[in-house]
């Protein structure tokens, strides 16, 4: 049930890149600041640790020259697809009910977005959502819907619940009498990606099969824009990751771009943003077991990426480099 782990040497784009478990910037925090040049070549960050072709998918997709829409779908995709990821997409862990419901959302740096929520059957919503903002006058799409208009534009129908995410729901069902599970790295919402371009053009996807054992028809933050995820090349770009609900009662990816349009490095935003979730809602600042986090980029390139609690990760591809950070955090 735990997430793998990458820890490699490996060539991308031409350069040597180097992905390690743990990682930390010269200042011992993760947190890469002073950045005032602006974007050296693309820039990709995502929540937690999906390994090194996340990052390269992206990369492939600019340097065939793709768009940085077309990035961080391509990037996004790679966990959806992989059954040995149990948050994400094809291999995510059930609702209660043992039905697995996907939720995605994608948004380009000029407030373009799509997103569909409560889908089952299809492998990347993240593509379906990028469908419902480019040929519908709509941003969101869900259940029955969304299904309807994934099939009608070619998708296919599939079986998403593997064996091993059955057993451990069928495990779970005999010793937890449907009290939700804790929420840490492994049982959480979301990969949440932003990537810039080399001319600063932004774009964010958030894709998830949401929280392990969920009721049925529970929508977290990962596809509602403002909340999950937020991307203005204005100013730049934020997505969260943790329990949905908190992101959402502050609209914190908006919160956070927000906090950045008004002078706040992505870092300062980054914490802003989770002293106002245990401000406004004491009882999380309370649970041991609370994690909430986000990740956030400016138009400069500069980074930010914080969570409650301990726990959350982040990858980062900045100067040809790729690397695993562990966030900074606000709580012992």
């Amino acid at each position: 049930m735990k997430r793998r782990t990458f820890i490699k040497a490996a060539s991308l784009a031409g350069a040597a890149t180097l992905i390690t478990k743990n990682a930390l910037s010269a200042s011992g925090t993760g947190y890469l600041s002073n950045v005032s040049s602006g974007p050296k070549g693309p820039i990709i960050l995502s929540t937690w640790d999906f390994g090194i072709e996340v990052p390269r998918s992206a990369l492939k997709a600019l340097e065939s020259g793709g768009t940085v829409v077309d990035a961080v779908e391509k990037a996004v995709m790679i966990p959806e697809a992989d059954p040995k990821v149990s948050s994400v997409g094809y291999g995510g862990f059930p609702d209660r009910d043992g039905r697995v419901t996907l939720d995605a959302c994608i948004m380009d740096g000029a407030g373009n977005c799509g997103s569909v929520v409560f889908l089952e059957h299809i492998v990347h919503p993240i593509s379906v959502a990028r469908l419902v903002m480019e040929k519908t006058q709509h941003v969101i799409l869900a259940g029955e819907g969304a299904l309807q208009f994934a099939l009608e534009n070619g998708f296919k129908k599939e079986n998403l619940l593997t064996p091993e995410a059955e057993k451990a729901w069928k495990e779970w069902l005999k010793t937890n009498n449907y009290k939700p599970p804790k929420v840490d790295k492994n049982n959480h919402d979301t990969i949440g990606l932003l990537a810039m371009d080399a001319k600063g053009h932004m774009a964010g996807a958030c894709t998830t099969s949401g929280m392990a054992w969920k009721i049925r028809g529970r929508v977290g933050d990962s596809p509602i824009i403002g909340a999950g995820l937020y991307v203005d090349s204005d100013v730049g770009g934020a997505t969260s990751t943790g329990i949905g609900e908190a992101v959402i009662k502050v609209a914190g990816s908006f919160l956070i771009v927000e906090l950045m349009r008004n002078g706040k490095s992505p870092q300062e935003a980054c914490r802003i943003a989770l002293e106002r979730i245990v401000h406004k809602q004491p009882k999380y600042a309370e649970g041991k077991d609370f994690l909430a986090g986000f990740v956030a980029m400016n138009k400069a390139g500069e980074i930010g990426a914080m969570s409650y609690r301990k726990g959350l990760q982040y990858t980062l591809h900045k100067d040809g480099v790729t690397k695993v950070y562990d966030a900074e955090y606000i709580a012992n």
